[in-house]
């Protein structure tokens, strides 16, 4: 796709972003902002929080071109593209068998899905077999094939998480025994991480052939956007353990899968920050969402301790508008950073906020 309805200054946004993830920007700031929105109202109405069924796809297509519709005013450094969370962690159980559970979310309009362990024990394991004509997996081809038809011309399709490493033996028997394996019963854990590679291969690939590209890059509800074809990594399994174990069962197969892509862009947990220079070092690496959680300082107040750990890589950090206004106004930002800004009380105010942000410099 060349241009977006919804995105009338397109070509200035794509420009500013790709000199944030080449990291020719690291004394400019950047910023995306969300407005009070009538379609996650309507959402909310229809669905409280907690398990729902698989939604019809027509309803969930139209969800995301209403919300993004109404985003269209603000001229910030965000690009429009739908996030399929009904494909999210659910998928890479169910085209093996899981049985899938949804959940609704009022606050944002997703509707997301996973999976309870597949397995009862991993003496079960070489049952486990992948076939693309699934129907878990032929819903994936015709979800994608209906958003991409819908789209085409007003937004983009977000990539979604990758289920691997891991996180996939989390989905094979759980967490706990997941980390217990690792010592108990290494050599399971080691076929299922190549077990998972190959599927997630199969899933993303899939997934760039069958969703229009746009200006050869992707569309991502971590960092709006990003040149090349990038996927979206998870390291949560190590939140919970050392760098140690990051380094024997973590960086070796996120590498060899990241080797098969333009790059991937990852996110950290508050729990998860001590990983932060150990993600910055990953092999095609190409940015960071840093989350926040309770019992964890927020990531945006202590901006310049990640921008300094990070080095140059590009972070996305969360913040609610009046207090980015007020650091705005005081010129204490962090550079190299986008800035995901919630609860902009309208469109207009978050375009004149938007003005001093481009005018920024660290």
């Amino acid at each position: 796709m060349d241009t977006l309805a919804y995105k009338p200054n397109l070509d200035a946004v794509l420009e500013r972003l790709r000199a944030l993830y080449e990291r020719r920007a690291v004394d400019r700031v950047f910023a995306c902002f969300d407005i009070p929105s009538a379609a996650i109202g309507r959402f909310a109405e229809q669905y409280s929080e907690g398990f729902c069924d698989y939604p019809e796809l027509s309803a969930r297509v139209q969800f995301w071109d209403d919300l993004l519709a109404e985003r269209a005013a603000v001229d910030d450094d965000s690009v429009p593209s739908a996030y399929l969370s009904e494909l999210d962690q659910g998928l890479y159980g169910g085209v093996l068998g899981g049985g899938v559970q949804f959940m609704s979310h009022p606050e944002n309009g997703w509707i997301s899905s996973m999976v309870a362990p597949l397995l009862s024990d991993w003496s079960e394991f070489d049952a486990l077999e992948f076939d693309e004509s699934h129907p878990w997996f032929q819903r994936y081809l015709k979800q994608m094939k209906l958003f991409a038809e819908a789209c085409r011309g007003k937004f983009g399709i977000s990539h979604f998480i990758l289920i691997d490493g891991l996180n996939f033996c989390f989905e094979l028997v759980g967490a706990t025994e997941t980390y217990m394996s690792l010592d108990e019963h290494p050599e399971m854990v080691r076929r299922a991480v190549e077990f998972a590679l190959d599927l997630n291969l199969r899933i993303q690939l899939a997934f760039f052939d069958g969703t229009p590209a746009l200006r050869e890059g992707t569309c991502s509800n971590m960092v709006q956007w990003i040149p090349g074809r990038v996927v979206s990594e998870s390291v949560d399994p190590f939140h919970m353990t050392s760098l140690k174990y990051f380094e024997e069962w973590g960086r070796d197969p996120i590498e060899r899968l990241i080797d098969n892509f333009d790059g991937g862009v990852f996110h950290i947990h508050g729990n998860g920050r001590h990983l932060l220079e150990t993600v910055c070092s990953i092999t095609k690496a190409k940015a960071i969402f840093m989350g926040d959680d309770v019992g964890f300082p927020a990531a945006f107040d202590v901006r310049h301790e990640l921008r300094r750990r990070a080095g140059d890589m590009p972070l996305v950090v969360q913040v609610e508008f009046d207090k980015f206004v007020d650091t705005l106004n005081r010129h204490e930002l962090a550079g190299g950073l986008l800035y995901k800004v919630a609860k902009a009380p309208d469109a207009d105010s978050a375009n004149r906020c938007m003005d001093k942000v481009r005018e920024y410099l660290v």
